[in-house]
Parts: C-alpha cells; sequence; structure tokens
C-alpha cells in the first residue's frame, strides 16, 4: 500500500484515467504499446514483473532461425525459409504427420521480481495447416538454468492439431502446471532470476501460408504466502455494458468439451468480454452448434478454449489467445494487486476476467462454493461493491451480481485458503485476464500501465 504522504504512480494514474473517463476523453485511436518512459515502468512493488514482445523491433531483437520479423499496423514474427522439417505424431489423436518448421527466440528478460511462478501468453494467427508452440527457459538465482519447458501447443481451430498444455515437465526444482510453471519449494529462497521464450511456427510442407505471432507476453511473480490481504479503499462508481452469458443453462452440452457448460466458466467469461469490445462470430463459424441450444457462441468459446491435456477450458493462456482471433483485440495473463487495480482498468472501461476460489459462505450471495471459478468483473457500486458477471447463474438474466468489496477482494488476492474440510488450499493471488483493443486510446493505454501492461 503506498505512503499517504507520497502517493504511488499507481494511484496518480488511476485518477489519471478516471478523470479522462469523466470527460469521456476516448480520444484518437493509437499504436498498442506503451513504452517504460512513457510510464510503464517496472514495479518491484507490485510483486510482479510483465515483459512484452510486440513490436517491429521487439521481433528484430530475437534469435531468428527461419522466421522473419514483418512490421505492419500488427508487427509479428512469422516463417520465412522453413530451418526443416520434422514429424510430429498428436498425443490426442495418434496421427503423425510431417511439418516445415522455423524458430524465434527472445533475448533473456532479467526479472525485477524474482519469481516463483512464470506464465507465458500469445496472441498468434493460425491459419489452417499451421500451428505453433510456446516454450519457456528460466535462469535459477543459484545461476543454474531449467530445461526448455513447453508450455503449449497451439492453434486457433482443432483442425490440425488439438492444442495443449503438457504436464508431467520438471526437473526436480521446478514444475510446469497447466499453463504455470512453478518453483517446487518457494520457503527454500530459490527463485527465477531470469526467463526468455522460444516460439516454434509450424505450416504443412510445400505450403505459401505461416501462423503469426503478434504478441507474447511473460509474466513472472512473487505473491507472498496469505490467507488475507490489506482492504483497499473504494474509489471508483461505474459499470460497464457487458454482454451477459450463463454457463449453466449449457450443462450436459457437447460434454466432450470439460462435461458440457457446468465447468465452462473461463469460456463463458471470455465470450461476454469479446462482445462487449465488438466482436462477432459467423453462421459459418457457428454452423456445427445444434441449433437448438441457445447461446451457441458459448459452445464455440468452449471448443476454440479447449485443452486436451487439462480436459477442461480452463487454461488461461489458451482464453487469451482465443480472445485475440477476433479482429482488433488483444490479451495477457496476468496478476493484478488489488481492487484498485481493477478500479483503475473500470475507469478506462476495460472489464476483467478474474479467477478466485471459496467457500459458499466467503462470499455472500453466491450461494456455491468452488475450487475454482472465473466471473468477469464489468464495475463497482457507490459502496465500493464488484459489479460482476457471473457465468455461475441459472440464466443469463440472472448473471450480473453485486459482490461485496472485502470478500471478493480477499478470495480473489489470497494464495491460500481453507477447504470445507480445513485443509489447506492454494490461491489464485490476484490472477486476470485482460482483453483490449489493439490500438487502445491514451486512456486506455494509461490505465493498462497502470497495472504493468504495456
Amino acid at each position: 500500500m503506498s505512503r499517504a504522504e507520497q502517493p504511488s504512480r499507481r494511484t496518480v494514474l488511476t485518477a489519471a484515467v478516471a478523470a479522462a473517463a469523466v470527460a469521456g476523453g476516448a480520444g484518437p485511436a493509437t499504436a498498442g504499446t506503451l513504452t517504460a518512459a512513457e510510464g510503464c515502468a517496472p514495479d518491484p512493488a507490485r510483486q510482479v514483473d510483465h515483459h512484452t514482445w510486440t513490436t517491429y523491433t521487439d521481433w528484430r531483437a530475437g534469435i531468428a532461425d527461419g522466421t522473419r520479423a514483418v512490421a505492419g499496423a500488427r508487427p509479428g514474427v512469422e516463417i520465412g525459409t522453413a530451418a526443416g522439417t520434422l514429424d510430429h505424431t498428436d498425443p490426442h489423436t495418434g496421427r503423425t504427420a510431417t511439418w516445415e518448421y522455423a524458430t524465434w527466440t527472445s533475448p533473456v528478460h532479467r526479472l525485477t521480481v524474482p519469481a516463483t511462478e512464470a506464465i507465458a501468453s500469445w496472441n498468434a494467427h493460425t491459419p489452417a495447416g499451421t500451428w505453433i508452440q510456446v516454450e519457456l527457459q528460466g535462469s535459477y538465482s543459484d545461476g543454474t538454468a531449467t530445461p526448455w519447458y513447453v508450455m503449449a501447443r497451439w492453434a486457433a481451430g482443432d483442425g490440425d492439431i488439438r492444442r495443449t498444455s503438457l504436464d508431467g515437465q520438471g526437473d526436480g526444482r521446478s514444475t510446469v502446471w497447466t499453463d504455470t510453471l512453478a518453483v517446487d519449494d518457494s520457503a527454500s529462497g530459490l527463485r527465477l532470476a531470469s526467463c526468455r521464450l522460444r516460439l516454434t511456427l509450424y505450416r504443412r510442407p510445400g505450403q505459401d501460408t505461416t501462423p503469426t505471432v503478434w504478441r507474447l507476453f511473460l509474466m513472472g511473480s512473487d505473491v507472498p504466502d496469505r490467507f488475507t490481504v490489506p482492504a483497499s479503499t473504494p474509489g471508483l462508481a461505474r459499470e460497464l455494458g457487458v454482454p451477459r452469458y450463463s454457463q449453466e443453462i449449457h450443462k450436459g452440452q457437447y460434454p466432450e468439451y470439460d462435461n458440457g457448460g457446468e465447468a465452462w466458466c473461463s469460456p463463458t467469461s471470455s465470450q461476454m468480454i469479446i462482445e462487449y469490445w465488438g466482436g462477432r462470430l459467423t453462421e459459418e463459424q457457428l454452423s456445427w452448434v445444434d441449433p437448438a441450444f441457445a447461446d451457441p457462441e458459448v459452445c464455440h468459446a468452449a471448443r476454440q478454449t479447449y485443452d486436451h491435456q487439462y480436459a477442461g477450458c480452463g487454461n488461461w493462456p489458451f482464453n487469451a489467445a482465443y480472445a485475440a482471433t477476433f479482429d482488433g483485440l488483444q490479451g495477457v495473463v496476468t496478476r493484478l494487486g488489488s481492487l484498485t487495480d481493477l478500479e483503475t482498468l473500470i475507469a478506462a472501461g476495460i472489464p476483467a476476467i478474474t479467477s478466485q476460489s471459496f467457500l459458499e459462505e466467503e462470499l455472500t450471495g453466491a450461494g456455491y462454493g468452488t475450487s475454482g471459478h472465473l466471473m468477469t468483473v464489468i464495475g463497482f457500486t457507490a459502496d465500493g461493491d464488484v459489479i460482476a458477471n457471473d457465468p455461475a447463474s441459472p440464466s443469463d438474466e440472472a448473471v450480473r451480481r453485486v459482490y461485496r468489496r472485502r470478500e471478493f477482494e480477499n478470495i480473489w488476492l489470497r494464495t491460500k485458503r481453507y477447504d470445507a474440510k480445513g485443509r489447506v488450499r492454494s490461491g489464485t493471488g490476484g490472477v486476470c485476464y485482460l482483453y483490449f483493443p489493439a490500438r487502445p486510446t491514451p486512456s486506455q493505454r494509461m490505465a493498462l500501465a497502470a497495472v504493468g501492461v504495456c
């Protein structure tokens, strides 16, 4: 928390963003990144470090083996002249196919916050006949290094490969848990001191199409173990007009995707914000959905975010990558530090998807308990309470909820909790998805910078 006599940079930026929102200052669209000189400098006090590769200069700075940087409105990296071919057997289909490939390796990023966890997220275009692999390598605080860990094999569709995470990777000191690389024993003092990412882009031999990666985002964090967090002071009353979708009306539909709608909180939340920003699915894209089902967009989102290793739709980076398949959108997975951060975003018109676990009695009005649930924060009441579109509702009309500020903040930001049997379980420590325009307005850029996202 900032000292009363010296407001933090985040406090100053929050006030500026709120003032711009009150003035109606959307402003002209501008380029989508913000440099450190403009206000997105590392902030170790946040316990989170972010780094983005998204500009033409960023892509030129990496080590290319068969890839090339491309300029334009959305600079990226794609296959130039393939580095070679390989045979890949998809573990989820058993099919073996030959692919051309090329790689791009980022420069080493030294973390301003030596981390116990790291998460990579990406925005990419993968036309038919292409896919990508995302890997992460860390260096430990003792000078040694992790192996190259595969964080994802991903494609926007499911016609060529089955998108998947790869559990079971580890070196005895760190382990990949679906979408997160975690140090096994944080109490030992061992940390990730730096990280680098590697992209491998694949296409069918002889074709000219290529995957293109526009944004690569690394989040490293060292959030301390805590059952409770300090309370923040309310500072904003505003509600955004985000569409409402219920996951519960999809119970039993397409059980091959995580047992049907009962477990679709993540893609349902993603679809709400995608449509808030104007993203729409075509009749052709939705043609596979049973026409008897309401809200076919939610069924589609579940299919397009499904992780065949995890056997669920709750893979955090897969949801952000899905959002970025819509024209003009980008998405990242990060951690925030308080509801003040969310207020900063809401003031600029940016809703957020938060991840939390709680007992029924810990969140008044929810009517359920959960070991993991995603919902969309769309605003704050005059008293500072949280307005959320909660997909765990019996109908679309019932999705809008108001939750007590103190309860919501604690269940979202804590890293430790007790389950119904009194056993200690983990919490997400402020994980959220942020989806926002590829060309944010000045106030949106300022708000994103205030929470560390550039």
